[in-house]
């Protein structure tokens, strides 16, 4: 009797033993296949397009300098009708023309910073704003804005404060395309990497779209745009 359990016994003990190492291989090679799985590569890939703007918004500033409140306004109105006329004249349409409210300074009433007796009391600002689609022909009027001047209209405004901006409004329009783009780009560079290293490019694991970013081509072409994307993906890599 003792000698069948021991029997027994040893055969379990042998069973356990030889499960033990079935289970201690197993897990090995499914380690390493995890581990072999787990290789990946992060590429980028960039698309880059240049457009035309698609809007304009063009801000013509003039000043205006009376001892008369009410003359001032007067000679608003005049420079005002004057270079709607010229803007009219020139192809834009009433619609796309916009008056902004007058920015009247009394220089008597200034306590800092203007001289004791100023050659005119009152001092105007006032913008006359074009909104248009039509990019290329607003460009062109802006080549002629001297005939204002021979026409009596001081045209004013600094850079920062009253320049002119150009929109793309059109971005949905490329946003496919250009992502497809950039991650067959990224897909280039994965394989060449792959191939570097003598691997095998799989599926992706995962894949990120970089913000797309919109800027004036150069400082003398602010009216073209460049439009660029960088997409970030990463690849499986296997033996």
């Amino acid at each position: 009797m003792d000698t069948q359990n021991n029997r027994n016994f040893v055969i379990l003990g042998i069973g356990i033993i030889i499960g033990l190492a079935s289970l201690g291989f197993l897990l090995r090679n499914a380690a390493i296949t995890y581990k072999e799985y787990e290789r990946t590569v992060t590429v980028k890939g960039l698309a880059e397009q240049e457009h035309l703007a698609d809007v304009v918004i063009w801000p013509i500033q003039f000043t205006e300098a009376n001892n008369q409140l009410a003359d001032i306004y007067l000679d608003l109105e005049k420079s005002e009708q004057k270079i709607k006329d010229f803007l009219i004249e020139n192809g834009v349409s009433e619609d796309e023309i916009s008056i902004s409210t007058p920015f009247v300074t009394d220089k008597s009433a200034q306590q800092y910073g203007g001289a004791d007796n100023p050659e005119y009391r009152y001092v105007a600002n006032q913008t006359v704003t074009v909104y248009s689609e039509d990019v290329i022909q607003v460009r062109e009027i802006m080549n002629k804005l001297a005939e204002l001047g021979k026409q009596g209209v001081a045209l004013t405004g600094n850079e920062y404060q009253v320049r002119t901006e150009y929109l793309f409004n059109s971005l949905n329009d490329i946003k496919p395309k250009m992502i497809e783009e950039s991650t067959k780009e990224a897909r280039k560079v994965a394989q060449k990497f792959a191939e570097d290293s003598n691997s095998k490019l799989g599926k992706i694991k995962t894949a990120y779209q970089g913000q797309f970013s919109i800027s004036p081509r150069d400082n003398n072409n602010p009216h073209i745009k460049n439009i660029r994307v960088v997409s970030t993906v990463v690849y499986y890599l296997s033996d």
